[in-house]
């Protein structure tokens, strides 16, 4: 008999996790007032140290996991990788300018004005651009996708951020009308990915020439988990604590902010799920392919929102948001994705 595959239980509710620690984040800013400030004033170069600290402890354990040596193996079967590329760089960020876009310039005009649409247009942008690294894992092994096509898959999608997501969010945050520090975007993605993938890589070299492979995989990566899912919502009561009195004043924008971010996660899952399936992909590379493109990085885009716009942005909240949204829309895929797999040749 099939063993139905399980998420886990801090997984499958993350989306509750992530509400509780806003609603601590906004309670500890109203509590904290004005001394809460303290915390935003300690910055290198625009960069705040604690939450450059907590970004880094959530970013390091998932490159821990790029296997380098995997995209070898690109070549033996390519289309599920190239589908994989042109969901996540030719399209997906574009998709994303243009809901937010519609959304935050055009249809939220009684709500927000022109100066803020473009703050919200900028998160949402840069979330766009970061593919998923981390949850696709939970995502794929809850359709039965293939661990090790996935992996390639995430792989050559991490090396791809080093040298694609600076030009394109530079690109759309300029056709946007929004300014962009370059100096400050170039500084972002060395601290938050060229330096943890070093690491990671490094890491991975060292414990796997010393205590082997299965040791590296079966015990030492899962007693890293949750040092960055924690890092993560430390991460959110930062932000909330100091986006308190902005939400506070106007909870609407935590609605209004979602609705774009849902209708290009469906929009983009379908569309990869389309195509995969009229290019003839097996279930279980098409499935994770899908979900890759329509999940995003947002621990990278946290950073980056914060490291451009600062702690209490408009931009950082909407990838915050993001976050918040993304648990209850994936599980809603993987339901559709499952009940579907008999519409694929085996």
């Amino acid at each position: 008999m099939e063993q139905k595959r399980k998420i886990s239980f801090f997984d499958k509710y993350l989306s509750v996790w992530v509400a509780l620690c806003i609603g601590l984040g906004i309670l500890i800013g109203h509590w904290a007032g004005d001394s809460i400030q303290v915390i935003s004033s300690l910055e290198i170069s625009r960069v705040n140290i604690p939450v450059a600290i907590l970004i880094w402890l959530m970013i390091y354990p998932m490159m821990l996991q790029v296997d380098f040596s995997s995209i070898k193996k690109v070549g033996r079967k390519p289309k599920g990788v190239i589908l994989t590329l042109v969901i996540n760089w030719l399209i997906k960020p574009f998709s994303m300018a243009f809901f937010a876009w519609l959304f935050f310039s055009k249809l939220y005009q009684a709500w927000i004005t022109p100066e803020m649409a473009g703050e919200y247009i900028a998160g949402a942008i840069i979330l766009g651009a970061a593919p998923c690294t981390a949850m696709v894992f939970v995502w794929s092994y809850l359709t039965d996708g293939d661990p090790n096509y996935t992996l390639v898959q995430v792989s050559v999608n991490d090396l791809i951020i080093l040298v694609a997501f600076v030009p394109i969010v530079g690109l759309l945050l300029g056709i946007t009308n929004v300014s962009v520090p370059y100096d400050t975007l170039f500084a972002s993605v060395v601290i938050f990915v060229v330096v943890p993938l070093a690491a990671g890589y490094i890491t991975n070299r060292y414990l796997i020439r010393k205590h082997g492979e299965d040791w590296f995989k079966q015990v030492f990566l899962p007693k890293l988990k949750p040092v960055s899912i924690l890092a993560l919502l430390v991460t959110l009561i930062l932000l909330f604590a100091f986006q308190g009195t902005n939400i506070t004043s106007n909870p609407l924008i935590i609605l209004l902010a979602a609705m774009p971010l849902v209708i290009q996660t469906y929009f983009i899952f379908f569309l990869a799920w389309f195509i995969g399936k009229n290019i003839r992909l097996p279930f279980n590379v098409c499935a994770p392919a899908a979900m890759i493109g329509a999940s995003n990085f947002f621990e990278l885009a946290v950073a980056v929102a914060i490291a451009l716009f600062g702690l209490e942005s408009p931009a950082a909240l909407v990838t915050v948001v993001g976050v918040l949204v993304e648990v209850p829309v994936m599980l809603s895929l993987v339901w559709f994705a499952n009940r579907s797999r008999g519409q694929f040749v085996k």
